[in-house]
């Protein structure tokens, strides 16, 4: 069996944790939005360090929300939208132990089909449709996760185009994606221009 490899960070113990911790990857995706990508990776493993023993589903569903949102806003602040991150990945801890046995990675291993691990995954909050769409395909892609139907349910990010967390598995290929999302923005932004 290949060993997974998940890059993403420039920070190998970071890698290694999301690799490892099936929540530091859940999070990781989660944050990965309006930020750097290897940034919203690394910050699991600093919220980890803050938490210290309360870090699992259990101990984070067991907080005060807003002690999870001070515990993501302390300085450097894990995203630069920290306290409505706090808040989503506290509702994705209680989902997780009501739902899930407190198990993160169950709500993967136990789908049996890519449907269903959509429907999983886009019920989490702060999980919309395109974030779910690249979680699966990191899913499989990375972590050989494949249930029946997996690439519908992955949408665009199944493919070989390197667009997504999903696509980076070596330092050469994070900086393909970044070029890739760079060259979008600015396709964007030079559209809405153009409209005005």
């Amino acid at each position: 069996m290949t060993a997974v490899s998940f890059p993403i960070t420039f920070d190998e113990e970071a890698n290694k944790l999301l690799v490892e911790d099936p929540l530091a990857l859940l999070f990781g995706m989660l944050l990965d939005q309006q930020v750097p990508m290897t940034w919203a990776f690394k910050s699991p493993i600093v919220i980890k360090e803050r938490l210290g023993d309360r870090w699992s589903p259990a101990g984070i569903a067991a907080m005060d929300p807003e002690e999870v949102v001070e515990t993501f806003c302390e300085k450097p602040a894990v995203h630069r939208y920290p306290a409505a991150m706090a808040r989503r990945a506290h509702g994705i801890a209680v989902e997780i132990v009501e739902r899930y046995d407190g198990d993160t990675a169950s709500i993967w291993t136990t789908a049996k089909s890519g449907a269903e691990l959509y429907r999983r995954v886009s019920s989490l909050p702060g999980f919309a449709e395109e974030k779910s769409q690249i979680f699966v395909a990191l899913l499989a892609k990375r972590f050989g996760v494949k249930p029946r139907g997996w690439k519908a349910a992955a949408g665009a990010f199944s493919d070989g185009q390197p667009r997504s967390a999903a696509d980076v598995d070596s330092e050469p290929k994070l900086r393909e994606v970044q070029a890739w999302k760079k060259a979008m923005k600015a396709a964007r932004s030079s559209k809405s221009e153009f409209s005005m």
